[in-house]
């Protein structure tokens, strides 16, 4: 044990002067560690490292300080002591971070605002210690949408298994969090209340506050978990109840370019694909409508059809997708009537009418997100750094993906998406809002019975009618494939 003290004492005195000490140190106490701890340490123990691209001090901690350092909260991530051994990976045993003497953030987050019921802890360093999701999609497409009664007793039924999952994933308790953040506003009002009387009831536990989280802002902020991004920046958000065109100033800073005027674009794709029975076909069951039209459109030709011109007169960034819906419902009905199939069946070129219907709706999204560039540069709303965060369940769909980086590529904006499963509502997105409003120093912390839900809440200040006045001529636009 004094040659382990040794080794330590020899690390902390070398690690800032010597990369060749820091190396020798680590080895010989990662030697000593697995000689003399393998049969000692409860399976309980955690060592936990925290890893960041900008930081590169080594800092080794004593055995005892690192014994159920998870629960604490002070590094991130895993290398677990195990009753059969001590499963060791030299290069991600130590900490690389100068932070691991003190505490780091760490917030629960609950998200019930729709239909998935998700959970998660994060700390401030954007590492997600724990996850559980819920989703109700299935049960959904069978009855045709969603129902909010249903959406309801389903999150009340799983809400308290999916924290309690999430906690025990993490090996920590309530007492070892520094806040919970919960969403409360826009979304179903009894779908959020279950989650607020939820938050509300660990609060009251535990002595925790609470934080409020706009679903949206956290939606447009996701993207500054996985890597740096400076405010000012340009977030589209595009899901199943939702399509925003922002700018982000701060975290609870927007101006809004524009919205959605009548059906949001995820909307569009589960109706059309209910229209196509696409929910029927075994292939796709327990898929969204907008995941089994982006597999189907793979394999049909968007100009089997003549091009929509939506909102063509409009000079706005504002969008409405119930035009491109209903033009291709008119489609659908006549493709049935040309064929004589039943309307329960599949139509043998249904690939051609997703590819087509998808096809519009990136054209309408693209020719908004034009004008939004070009609005910007002329007011001077962002510097010389041009960021698009692209985020909500839409943006999971590879296809509009790849052709909002071309529109991207052609005004020099650089292209920033969450990975696929933070795309679509998520517990993380929420503790990740939490932790960025408690580490901004303001007061968002509130008590647990001082909160509310709201159905329906602003995205930012509206600045849409500025857009409109200033009547932005658009050039031709042509996307990927396009001659």
């Amino acid at each position: 044990m004094g040659c382990l003290r040794c080794v330590f004492f020899f690390a902390f005195r070398n690690c800032d002067s010597s990369v060749l000490g820091v190396y020798f140190s680590t080895m010989c106490a990662s030697f000593l560690i697995r000689s003399h701890f393998r049969s000692t340490l409860s399976k309980n123990a955690v060592l936990r490292r925290d890893i960041t691209e900008r930081q590169s001090h080594i800092i080794i901690r004593l055995l005892r300080t690192c014994v159920n350092v998870r629960k604490r909260g002070y590094i991130h991530s895993v290398g677990q002591y195990h009753n059969t051994g001590f499963r060791f990976n030299f290069y991600n045993s130590f900490s690389l971070s100068t932070r691991a003497l003190t505490k780091l953030k760490v917030v629960l987050g609950i998200e019930t605002s729709c239909d998935d019921t998700g959970a998660a802890i994060v700390n401030e360093h954007g590492h997600i210690i724990a996850e559980e999701l819920h989703s109700q999609t299935a049960t959904h497409n069978e009855t045709g949408g969603i129902i909010p009664n249903v959406a309801k007793d389903l999150h009340t039924q799983n809400v308290e298994t999916v924290v309690q999952r999430t906690l025990e994933s993490a090996n920590m308790r309530l007492q070892d969090l520094d806040a919970i953040a919960v969403t409360v506003k826009p979304g179903l009002i009894m779908s959020l209340r279950v989650g607020l009387h939820h938050a509300q009831k660990l609060a009251h536990m535990s002595n925790l506050q609470l934080i409020p989280i706009h679903h949206m802002e956290a939606h447009a902020l996701t993207a500054r978990m996985i890597g740096r991004i400076d405010f000012p920046f340009l977030v589209l958000l595009a899901s199943g109840g939702h399509c925003l065109l922002a700018i982000a100033r701060d975290i609870d800073d927007f101006l809004l370019l524009g919205t959605s005027l009548d059906t949001a674009p995820g909307e569009a794709y589960d109706k059309t694909a209910r229209e196509l029975n696409l929910i029927k076909m075994p292939q796709f069951c327990g898929m969204s409508g907008g995941a089994a039209i982006e597999h189907m459109a793979k394999y049909g030709d968007h100009m089997a059809f003549p091009r929509l011109h939506v909102m063509a007169q409009s000079a706005s960034c504002n969008f409405s997708f119930t035009g491109i819906k209903m033009a291709t419902r008119r489609q659908i009905l006549a493709e049935y009537s040309k064929s004589g199939l039943p309307p329960d069946e599949l139509l043998p070129n249904v690939a051609d009418i997703c590819a087509w219907f998808q096809y519009n709706v990136i054209y309408h999204l693209a020719r908004r997100l034009q004008r939004a560039f070009i609005f910007v540069e002329n007011a001077e709303l962002i510097g010389d750094i041009k960021t698009l965060v692209v985020s909500g369940g839409v943006a999971s769909n590879s296809y509009i993906r790849a052709n909002l980086q071309h529109i991207c590529s052609l005004y020099n904006y650089t292209l920033v998406c969450p990975p696929q499963k933070l795309c679509t509502d998520n517990g993380i997105m929420i503790a990740w809002n939490g932790i960025e409003k408690m580490l901004s120093g303001r007061n968002y912390l509130q008590s647990a019975d001082s909160l509310d839900v709201v159905a329906r809440a602003p995205f930012g200040v509206d600045i849409s009618k500025s857009v409109t006045n200033t009547s932005i001529k658009l050039s031709k636009l042509k996307l990927l494939g396009e001659k």
